[in-house]
């Protein structure tokens, strides 16, 4: 009877659970509420994988393939002992002094197996000796090759046999934050290895002062130093891209910035200073500017893509061609320029007689010639050596009439660099302006070589300096 009682009691309670959940979903449940659950993204820490997928850059190889090619250059320049006139004066004797040397240093780099070597002409210019140091520490007598000062590069040649060599890349394929390795011989600490990364390309930095100089730098920030001048500059297959130029710096030490002429134009002016003895310097016979916004506005220019003509050589390829004066160049051979330093790096890869496919934009419309080049003289023939101009031991441009005006002379070639030769010994320096020779005017390389051509004698130069001031030479032929 008891157990009757309790499990009617259970059933009931049963009853009454159901029956209550039952009018509670029926009448009192709030609308149900849907809630969407997304699973987050995997998440990847980039530089935290393990150790056996962990990426690593490895520059051993281009080291290895471009190391033993870099070589150390020490030059020796023979300079006159200073005496004080008051010497003569007083005891009625001038005194013998001997020259006293001035050391210099900086790298170069070997591009072929019998001994060509390419560095710097600001490392080589003025001297007077030049001595090779291998990284094996084998030691060599140079000899300078030839020289251009416009894209400050010189050619050595040393004499030797199954030397290592760095290999031509292509320096137009480089790409922004590319790696490169800068190799050299920074303060004289040989064989020296620094890796960055392309920062820019076609840079201008205006340490070039001659007239018709060609900077087309490549920025990197591998650490460059005093004695890195003339180094290689290689990519990650070891090829080398550029020659170590410059660094941006206020201290005179790396600070972030370095600069190298790129192999497309080392190339070119090597190629000729092996073939010729000087550099086929093409020209295209007009000045230009970038196109900034306040230019394009002024202009009335549909942008600032390409480079702007703002003035025409009057026997210049350009103007015999038909370009004018408010054109804008856009592309040279179908490579594309927008800056003065593009233009200039696509023009110094031809030689004059060379014939360019120019597109320029005129008045919205665009418009195509083809340009033959010209030498400096304006004439398409290809230099020559010249040995008077050797024996002169000196390189020359011409100067714009501005220039003539602002120093106050109706003619002039300036000196862009002397080696040893006539104009060392008697003391004429880089940037003095010839204006005559032997009571002559002069405006060109080949007035020089014109006057001194029969001269078997005394020879009289007149000239100035960038200050203005008047000096005259003399020696004999």
């Amino acid at each position: 009877m008891r157990t009757k009682h309790i499990l009617g009691l259970a059933v009931l309670s049963l009853l009454s659970a159901v029956a209550a959940v039952f009018i509670y979903s029926k009448f009192f449940q709030p609308e149900p509420s849907i809630v969407e659950i997304t699973r987050p993204a995997e998440v990847k820490r980039v530089g935290l994988a393990g150790a056996e997928t962990r990426f690593t850059m490895d520059f051993t190889a281009a080291a290895a393939n471009s190391v033993h090619a870099v070589v150390h250059v020490k030059t020796t320049a023979f300079r006159e002992a200073e005496i004080n006139p008051l010497y003569e004066f007083f005891f009625g004797i001038t005194p013998e002094g001997s020259p006293r040397p001035v050391t210099g240093f900086g790298s170069g780099v070997i591009i072929s197996e019998d001994g060509y070597i390419v560095t710097n002409n600001h490392v080589i210019d003025g001297s007077d000796e030049i001595q090779v140091t291998m990284n094996d520490k084998r030691e060599y007598e140079a000899e300078l090759i030839g020289s251009d000062p416009t894209t400050d590069l010189a050619l050595l040649k040393i004499d030797a046999d199954e030397l290592p060599t760095v290999k031509y890349g292509n320096s137009d394929d480089l790409q922004l934050g590319e790696w490169v390795l800068a190799v050299g011989n920074p303060y004289n600490l040989t064989s020296t290895v620094t890796a960055g990364i392309v920062s820019a390309k076609a840079r201008n930095i205006n340490i070039l002062r001659n007239t018709f100089s060609i900077e087309s730098f490549l920025q990197t920030d591998a650490a460059v130093n005093p004695g890195n001048s003339g180094g290689a500059l290689v990519n990650t297959a070891g090829q080398l891209v550029g020659i170590n130029t410059a660094i941006a710096s206020r201290t005179g030490n790396y600070t972030g910035y370095s600069f190298a002429i790129p192999v497309s134009i080392v190339k070119k002016v090597i190629g000729d200073l092996i073939e010729f003895g000087e550099v086929q310097r093409a020209l295209l016979g007009v000045t230009i500017a970038d196109i900034t916004s306040t230019l394009a506005d002024e202009e009335e220019l549909d942008g600032t893509a390409g480079v702007y003509v703002n003035g025409l050589s009057e026997s210049g390829a350009a103007k015999d061609a038909g370009l004018k004066t408010g054109d804008v160049i856009l592309s040279i051979n179908d490579i594309d320029v927008n800056s003065v330093a593009e233009l200039q790096e696509q023009i110094s890869k031809y030689r004059p007689k060379d014939k360019v496919k120019v597109i320029v934009k005129r008045k919205g419309n665009l418009k195509q010639y083809d340009v033959v080049l010209r030498n400096m003289e304006g004439s398409t023939e290809l230099v020559k050596t010249n040995e008077i101009i050797e024996k002169l031991g000196a390189t020359f441009e011409s100067l714009t009439s501005a220039e003539k005006r602002k120093l106050g002379i109706s003619s002039g070639v300036r000196v862009t660099s002397v080696r040893p030769g006539k104009f060392m010994k008697v003391g004429i320096s880089r940037g003095f302006v010839v204006t005559a020779v032997n009571k002559t005017a002069v405006n060109s390389v080949k007035d020089i070589s014109d006057i001194l051509k029969d001269v078997d004698g005394g020879v009289i130069i007149e000239g100035v300096y960038g200050d203005g001031s008047k000096s005259y030479y003399a020696f004999g032929m």
